[in-house]
């Protein structure tokens, strides 16, 4: 197969041939009025769940596995982390076991998770940074229960979410660092210091940043400040239009650098789903017409109702960033997080074709999908 399209890295017109999953021949062809854009698949390291599947769920199934993975790679996240957020200790290892299942049994499901993403339960149980998790099931760090999810998903977990001023919180990022799995620092309401001391241990992400947090916090001195300022730190972002104000999107993009920039969905199931009420665990929900998901009769957000088709337009239209920039905001920066090799997130010969064509106009609120090609697999 032969694509064609204007390649939103180097804004020259290409064609790419494609044979047996992988990219075979790229040239430039003369430009052409009409042609899409053509950059690799989506990369989003924070999917909870979508259209229906939630990853936290009970009756997770590894067929419920393979439905997310093929819905979403028509959305264009040709790759993903399924995350999973509080719980109590056997849903969390019951799930594991589940996505390892269906990643052992589907290749689709292979071909789309690079590792799985925990958000909590370690996280803080104040009201505000603990966000839309369950209080009954927040609790301490404890290495034994993080080698119990690595055998329950056969060491698939690379990213664990965490705040740093639970107790045994550093020695578990330590213990993170030693074993290649990215120690993330979110839903926290520490103390600058402890902050730097979570950076200093090793923690390498800040997940969402700028949400999970206190309504108002101290002006100058406050966790946000922090882990803009530590330039060790990569920062995770939502950019749906509204779980950040645009002048906080431009503020942390600059402020981190293109280079340690993650546009990330937080997506959920509801997303997808027809407006309404609806019940996330123990919590009451509201999913909007514009696509918001809130805690029932409050503005609080409870995940997301949007996926980066919507996030990428968003980024670029408030923060004056370019296309390319935008994506790989999504493709080779978080390939870099997860230690991925960058030459996959590329529209190099050799590279595994995951192409996504779409178009884009500058007002738009989402990139348009026109077609997603994932190793030989078109949607």
């Amino acid at each position: 197969m032969i694509y064609s399209g204007v390649s939103v890295f180097t804004g020259k017109p290409v064609e790419v041939r494609v044979e047996k999953g992988t990219i075979q021949e790229v040239w430039e062809i003369p430009a052409a009025e009409g042609l899409p854009y053509l950059s690799p698949g989506i990369l989003d390291i924070q999917v909870n769940g979508y259209q229906g599947v939630d990853y936290s769920d009970e009756q997770l199934s590894p067929e419920k596995v393979l439905e997310i993975c093929r819905a979403l790679a028509k959305k264009g996240i040709t790759r993903h982390c399924p995350t999973i957020i509080t719980n109590p200790r056997e849903r969390i290892l019951q799930n594991l076991r589940t996505l390892r299942t269906a990643y052992n049994r589907y290749p689709v499901v292979r071909t789309s998770i690079v590792g799985i993403h925990l958000e909590g339960p370690f996280l803080s149980d104040e009201d505000g940074p603990r966000g839309a998790h369950d209080k009954l099931y927040v609790r301490d760090p404890d290495i034994g229960e993080f080698e119990a999810w690595q055998e329950a998903a056969e060491g698939l977990v690379k990213i664990v979410t965490l705040a740093p001023e639970r107790k045994g919180a550093l020695e578990l990022i330590q213990h993170l660092n030693k074993n290649g799995v990215i120690a993330a620092i979110g839903h926290t309401g520490a103390s600058p210091e402890v902050i730097r001391e979570a950076v200093q241990a090793g923690a390498r992400l800040s997940t969402h940043l700028g949400n999970g947090s206190h309504a108002q916090i101290p002006r100058l001195k406050n966790y946000i400040w922090e882990q803009l300022a530590a330039d060790e730190l990569y920062a995770s972002i939502i950019c749906d239009g509204f779980h950040l104000p645009p002048a906080m999107m431009k503020v942390i993009s600059r402020a981190k650098g293109l280079e340690r920039l993650i546009l990330v969905s937080d997506v959920a199931f509801l997303s997808g789903l027809t407006p309404g009420y609806y019940k996330w665990g123990n919590l009451d929900v509201e999913l909007h017409p514009d696509g918001r998901i809130t805690q029932r009769n409050s503005p609080f957000f409870a995940g997301a109702g949007h996926l980066l088709d919507r996030g990428i337009a968003q980024f670029v239209k408030h923060t004056g960033n370019s296309l390319s920039r935008a994506l790989t905001a999504c493709t080779l920066n978080p390939a870099r997080l997860l230690g991925l090799p960058e030459t996959h997130f590329t529209l190099q010969v050799g590279s595994p074709a995951h192409l996504l064509l779409f178009t884009h106009s500058s007002q738009a609120d989402s990139i348009t999908i026109q077609s997603v090609q994932v190793e030989g697999e078109e949607y």
